[in-house]
């Protein structure tokens, strides 16, 4: 098998929120787009983030039709201290304040509008 490219497809109730909130705060672009559907990228991020609306007929399977609860959209960054500056000059809420875990992970996270939370992790030892 050779994989020649990944992606994340999270449901939201409006994938167009969503996608404006990682083009604006996390310089994400719009690569594609449908009733329904955006597909975002970044040179960097070495996969795409697919937002799709819930309840879309053509979802399959039918279990996974459901929001995407629980689950985190982690970016790692090189400098979490300048980020996290740059989303709150952002007027970003930030969920969970800049935290540093035993294991050596620093990190923050914000909510976008659809729920989906986004974490910025640097590892400041390794994990």
């Amino acid at each position: 098998m050779q994989i020649t490219s990944s992606a994340i497809s999270l449901n939201v109730a409006d994938p167009t929120a969503s996608a404006a909130f990682l083009k604006r705060h996390y310089g994400f672009e719009e690569d594609m787009s449908a009733e329904g559907f955006v597909s975002l990228s970044r040179p960097d991020a070495g996969f795409n983030v697919i937002y799709l609306r819930t309840g879309l007929p053509t979802f399959k399977p039918e279990s996974a039709k459901g929001p995407a609860d629980g689950l985190l959209l982690v970016f790692v960054v090189e400098d979490i201290d300048a980020e996290y500056e740059r989303i709150r000059n952002e007027g970003v809420a930030i969920t969970t304040p800049i935290e540093t875990e035993e294991w050596g992970e620093r990190y923050f996270q914000v909510t976008d509008p659809n729920g989906v939370v986004v974490q910025l992790v640097q590892w400041v030892s390794a994990p």
